[in-house]
Order: structure tokens, then sequence, then C-alpha cells
């Protein structure tokens, strides 16, 4: 694996960044836009691993698709024709759990497969909604990669789905986002006691009404969804505020100041919530009129918070707690042991051998003050694992993040926007 000194800032940082378009949204566009019998223009996507591998599963499918710079054009319908394809998800929980359920409105055989890590997420809640819905999956008893899907007629009729979402909002966002495609709608049914991850359920509710779906969600954890024919997607991908997150610690930590631009006033975004969170840890945070400001205090706070529906933040969060002068106690985040690694146990593996006191519980882990020293900080194949090392690295000398290059997953721009940003900070 390769290694990346991070770089370690002698002055606060302070800067106006752009980020790039959000992953969640891009993908999102793209199941909704590859159901539109128009054409659908996608506007600043995100150019990442995540969303060409979405792109490329679109292709498999045979929609023609058309890329340019910041823009690309999805023509959709699904082709008439019996098709062979074989797809790959890597390790992009919203490719391997969006794109079997859009292969199920066509006619052919799919066959899925991923990276090694994606062998051990979870994946049987979908494939047992398109069981229910009468699709063929042949997994050798897995329930999950690789599997192929045998589908002989075109469309889905639809139906009730029972579905246990305790592992994922992906299953029901999965179901949600072609459920207007079905002939006679969906009714999606949750049977576990709790969801993780709610707000992307809400984005994927939000964006199939902004085409022209119809969901009725006023039933807590059933949500039936209308048979509609979608508008096609025009419009421009929010930046990305989850991969924000280390940025904003960065001023936080440094007692800097970090500007990002074009952050929206209203989103359905689950990182919109470190407004809140780097606030209650010490930041002061305001709209401006060219985006979101953080200026630290001087004071890294400890917290104790659920994160339960923003879990993709923990990462930046127990960075940024690792050097707080207060203990913190982050809750509500069992689920991302299932997530690109075992989240929980990295951080406090990593944290720890640089000298931390984390205590690692089985839903939640605990951060302790402590002495932070230099070290290799081994990322695990996880992009946030990735930026957490380098957001630690900015105020402890010596740190190393193994195998940077896995932000590629959805920010392959974060390595030289970090290091520039530090460099015009000194």
């Amino acid at each position: 694996m390769n290694i990346w000194p991070a770089p370690l800032s002698s002055s606060p940082i302070r800067g106006v960044l752009s980020i790039p378009g959000s992953k969640s949204v891009t993908n999102r566009a793209l199941i909704l836009a590859a159901q539109s019998l128009e054409t659908s223009k996608i506007r600043r996507p995100l150019i990442s691993r995540d969303t060409s591998l979405m792109l490329a599963g679109l292709k498999s499918l045979g929609l023609r698709v058309e890329e340019a710079d910041q823009l690309w054009q999805i023509t959709g319908g699904l082709p008439e024709d019996n098709r062979q394809s074989e797809i790959q998800v890597g390790n992009a929980g919203t490719v391997m759990r969006f794109l079997p359920p859009l292969a199920a409105l066509g006619r052919g055989t799919f066959s899925f497969d991923g990276d090694t890590r994606s062998y051990e997420r979870p994946l049987g809640a979908v494939i047992q909604s398109l069981r229910q819905l009468g699709v063929e999956v042949i997994d050798q008893g897995r329930g999950g990669l690789p599997f192929t899907l045998l589908k002989s007629d075109i469309g889905l009729s639809g139906g009730e789905v029972n579905i246990d979402a305790s592992a994922s909002s992906q299953f029901v966002s999965a179901l949600l986002l072609i459920g207007s495609s079905t002939k006679q709608g969906l009714r999606i049914c949750n049977t576990s006691e709790k969801i993780p991850s709610l707000p992307h359920i809400e984005m994927s509710i939000h964006m199939v009404r902004a085409a022209g779906g119809e969901i009725d969600d006023s039933t807590p954890g059933i949500w039936e969804v209308a048979p509609r024919a979608l508008n096609p997607f025009e419009g421009v991908i929010e930046p990305d505020l989850s991969n924000a997150a280390p940025f904003l610690a960065a001023a936080l930590v440094t007692n800097g100041e970090i500007t990002i631009t074009d952050w929206p006033k209203s989103t359905t975004q689950p990182g919109d919530a470190l407004r809140d969170i780097f606030t209650l840890m010490g930041g002061e945070v305001e709209f401006t009129d060219i985006g979101l400001r953080l200026r630290g205090t001087g004071h890294i706070l400890g917290i104790d918070i659920d994160l339960g529906d923003v879990g993709e933040l923990t990462p930046s969060i127990a960075a940024t707690a690792a050097l707080a002068q207060t203990p913190s106690h982050l809750r509500g985040i069992g689920h991302l042991r299932l997530h690109e690694t075992d989240r929980l146990h990295a951080l406090a593996s990593e944290i720890n051998a640089l000298g931390g006191r984390v205590i690692e519980h089985e839903e939640s882990l605990e951060i302790h003050p402590s002495a932070l020293h230099g070290g290799t900080f081994h990322t695990y194949e996880d992009h946030r694992l990735a930026t957490a090392g380098a957001l630690l690295g900015l105020v402890v000398p010596g740190i190393n993040v193994e195998n940077m290059e896995t932000v590629g997953k959805t920010m392959p721009t974060f390595p030289a926007m970090w290091s520039e940003l530090v460099r015009a900070s000194q």
C-alpha cells in the first residue's frame, strides 16, 4: 500500500472551498433518470469510483449515456430485448442495492459481482424483496454477492413487500426509487424496530416526488408508492456535505476558518447535521453570502450524541473528538460495522495506536482526551477512515495515512485539495 505523509499545519487553517457533488444525490438521480422515457440532464455530478460504477451499470443495462464536462445526459427507458449483462458494483452500497431492482424492471440475465469486501456487506433484504416481487435470483443461499438475476418479462407487477431494514436504509430507498415504474405500485413495510440513516430515506422520497412520483409515508414504517411515469431529471447536484466534514473540522481543530461555498439552506443530505454538531463541539457556524462558514474558537469540546441517523459523519467526528479537551460518547452507530469496513473497530484501533483512549462498545465509541503521537494510520480501504487520518495529521506530527487513494470512492480530489489548503494557510 502507498503511504501518504499527512500535512502538518503550523498555522490556523483558512480557506474558501467548493466541494464536489453529492454521491448520494448523484446516484439516486441516475436511477430516476433511467426510468424516464425522456432525456435527463445531470449537471455537476460527482465523478468518483462509486458514481462511475453506477454509470457503467446503466450502460450495461442498455441505457444511452452521454458524458461531457460537468454534464451527464441519460436517455431512459430500459430496452425490451433479452440482455446478458455483467455488472460490477465495487464496494458501493448504493450501486449494489439500487441497481438490481432497476435491472428487474427489464428483461434478461444480470450477473452482479463486486470487491471482496462487498461479499460481507448486507444485501439479503434486497434479494428477498425481489423474490417477493416474483424475480428469480440465484445466489447459492448466500443472501449476498455474487448473484444472478433472471427476468423473462418487462416490468414488475408490484404489490406488498416486507423488508427488514435494520441493517441499512438503502434497502428501503432501493424500492422507493423504482416503485413508480411498477405496474401496480409498491407497498413497502419495514419489519424491524429501527432503521439507521433515516435522512437518506427522506432524500429518496424527496427526489422521487420531485420527479413526479407519489409516495404516501404517513404511516411510520410503511411507504406506499403509486405507479407513475417519471419526469426526466434536470438539475445541479448539491455539494456533498458529508465530504465537507474533514474540511470544517480542520478549522475547528486548528482555530481557523473555513467557508464551504453553495451550502444549501434547505437539503435532505445528512451532512447538514454538521452545522449543529460542530457548534456543540466548539465551532461558530453561520451562513454567509457564498456558503457556510465555520470558525474555530480555540476550544474543542467533546460531545455525547446519537449518530444513528448520520453515521457516515462518524469518522470525522471521532477524529475531532480524539483531539478534544473533554470526553465524547458517539452512540447509535452499530450499523457502521457493516459499512466499507467495521468502522467502530477500525477507528478505535487506529486512534488507540496513536496513543488515544477509545473504548469500543457494540453500538458506540467512548473517546477520552489523550496526547497523540505519530504513526501509520490504516484505512481498511475505507475513504472516510482516510480523511479521518488526514484530519489527525493536521495537528499531530508524523502521521502517515496508508492507501490514501481509497478516497477515490467518493472524492478523488481530496488529497490535492487538502494539501493545497494546508500550504495556502501557512
